[in-house]
């Protein structure tokens, strides 16, 4: 069963700049599993192991475009042909200049 897995550039540097491999899995945690046997180093930045291997609060992951947080998770069933895209969340900062009626940073 071949999956797709598009990488991030962040991630990249375990999958030797790679921007999408294969893996396989039932599931989206036995495909973690299964990359982590080529790409060590890949899973535990994607998965929390402290948080009863969830996925991290600040990574995304889709199926499909679909995010795996509406589906079952770490336990969402994969099947043959699947693509699986993992983002990093992204939030903003503080503006280069303080808005009129905002205090300096």
């Amino acid at each position: 069963m071949a999956i797709e897995v598009r990488i991030p550039t962040i991630l990249r540097t375990y999958t030797d700049g790679a921007k999408a491999v294969e893996g396989t899995g039932d599931t989206l945690a036995a495909l973690l599993t299964d990359l982590e046997t080529r790409h060590t180093g890949i899973r535990e930045r994607i998965v929390d192991a402290d948080n009863g291997d969830q996925l991290r609060r600040f990574v995304n992951v889709y199926l499909n475009d679909e995010d795996v947080r509406f589906l079952d998770g770490i336990s969402t069933k994969l099947s043959d042909g699947d693509s699986v895209t993992i983002l990093p969340a992204v939030a903003g900062g503080a503006p280069e200049t303080p808005m009129p009626d905002m205090p300096a940073l």
